[in-house]
């Protein structure tokens, strides 16, 4: 029997709280970690893409005075207060920001390295803040959060999380790990192919290696968890708009005036569910297609994601050995 067989007796309900896809925003992730006291849950679940996607630049113009770009709308601000507010806000969406001289701006978009660096440097430091926030809010407890990273987060971003030293905030990229000696947890944060040319995305059948690297050490999956971040493909929770690849950036395929949608899930990880069928599989990544569904008997979720809103979508998720007891999504 391998690591992580079937256990005999004294296995217990379990209560778990799962989100994913909060890109770097403030607001959602300290509803994140709130979640845990609030639902009563026994731990969290974060499924991946952790860190933001931009970085914005506030610039210094002297004497109070400042601007900025955000969302192609440009902005003056005067004064420190308005400085603050939007620097909050720019939080709120997930994105990041540094405040340069003029100068500094014209050093930074003539060195795409330097640029790269320091938005590498600023998804760190948020991250560290919310190790430091999760030990915190989850001090005095058994809950830990268990965290993988998605296709969107680079690796030497994600070594973070093995740096900082946590009681409660456990790594689980590329590891099995276990609820209450009976639950195991298979993880793996990379996609398949997207139009975007994501840090972490690779073809289908390296994704299904790594997918069975994954579950290596698993021999009975009666009461599995597959968090495997990207959808199974065309199983409904993978819906969103076809794109045409051939552009930059990429657009919508619209026929007759009507905006039309694909599947995006991943092949390999529809046969790695079809292969072991778990009891449970957590995605993400298509945050507009939320929902449940089932293949064969193993129950999919995807909570969904409003990030950019500083709204938290999640699961409840009530097991005991072998079925999901109950389920509850969330929105807050």
């Amino acid at each position: 029997m391998g690591l992580f067989g079937k256990k005999d007796g004294g296995a217990k309900r379990v209560r778990l709280f799962y989100a994913t896809d909060v890109h770097g925003s403030e607001r959602t992730f300290r509803k994140f970690v709130n979640c845990a006291k609030f639902y009563k849950v026994d731990h969290i679940i974060m499924g991946g893409d952790i860190m933001g996607k931009f970085l914005v630049p506030i610039i210094d113009e002297g004497g109070g005075h400042h601007r900025v770009t955000l969302q192609e709308e440009l902005q003056h601000l005067e004064g420190e207060s308005a400085v603050n507010e939007i620097r909050e806000h720019i939080e709120t969406l997930g994105f990041y920001h540094i405040t340069v001289t003029e100068d500094e701006l014209h050093a930074m978009q003539a060195d795409q390295a330097n640029i790269d660096a320091t938005f590498h440097r600023l998804a760190r430091e948020r991250i560290e803040r919310w190790i430091a926030l999760a030990d915190e809010r989850l001090a005095d407890t058994p809950i830990k959060w268990y965290v993988t990273g998605g296709n969107d987060d680079p690796p030497d971003v994600l070594t973070v999380f093995d740096e900082v030293q946590s009681e409660h905030v456990v790594n689980c990229e590329g590891r099995v790990v276990l609820f209450d000696d009976f639950y195991p947890m298979a993880n793996c944060g990379h996609s398949n192919p997207t139009p975007w040319a994501t840090p972490r995305e690779t073809d289908e059948e390296s994704l299904y290696k790594l997918l069975e690297q994954a579950v290596e050490g698993i021999d009975d999956f009666t009461s599995a968890i597959f968090n495997v971040h990207v959808p199974p493909y065309d199983c409904t929770l993978d819906d969103c708009p076809k794109l045409d690849w051939s552009t930059d950036p990429p657009t919508p395929v619209v026929i007759a005036g009507v905006p039309q949608s694909a599947p995006a899930g991943s092949t390999a990880v529809r046969r790695i569910i079809e292969k072991h069928s778990p009891l449970l599989a957590l995605t993400g990544h298509i945050h507009e297609s939320r929902g449940l569904v089932n293949i064969g008997r193993t129950t999919v979720i995807n909570p969904g994601s409003e990030y950019g809103e500083g709204i938290i979508r999640g699961c409840i998720l009530t097991l005991e050995p072998g079925k999901v007891v109950g389920y509850q999504m969330t929105s807050g």
